[in-house]
Formats: structure tokens, sequence, C-alpha cells
């Protein structure tokens, strides 16, 4: 069986700072995850830096509240099978 799911990626940025959202839903729940990175001022404005610490950022959060879901699931499942 084969499934697919988006993933959509929202970036907001100013001069010095980048914020990715990521959203995703999966089986009736839904994950949002913020990620940030902001530009020291003394470096150069390579905007690509900011957007790639602040998608990675946001996906290894998205990552984590997923570990953590899936984690509530067995420990429910565990329980009521017991």
């Amino acid at each position: 069986m084969e499934r697919h799911y988006a993933l959509k990626l929202d970036l907001e940025e100013t001069m010095d700072e980048t914020l990715a959202i990521a959203h995703l839903s999966l089986w009736g729940d839904t994950f949002e995850a913020r990620g940030k990175a902001m530009r020291n001022p003394s470096d150069p404005s390579i905007p690509v830096i900011g957007e790639e610490l602040a998608i990675a950022r946001s996906l290894a959060e998205l990552s984590a509240q997923m570990l953590e879901a899936a984690q509530a699931k067995i420990s429910q499942h565990s329980a009521t099978t017991g």
C-alpha cells in the first residue's frame, strides 16, 4: 500500500530573521512546528542560509512532535490491550 502526504512550509522573512512554519496532517492529527534563524548583524545577507536553518529547525520540531504523538498512541494501545 502506498500513501502520499503533503507537507506545507511557510516562510516569513525580515532583513535579519527567517521564520519557517511546517504543517502536516496525518490520520486526523495536525502538526505545526516553527523554526527560526537570525542573522548576526556583522554577517553578510545570504537569505538561503537563513531559510535552510529555519526550515531544518521546523522539521526537527515537527519530527519531535510526531514521535511524541506516536509514543502516546503506543502507550494508549498497550494500556487497553494488556
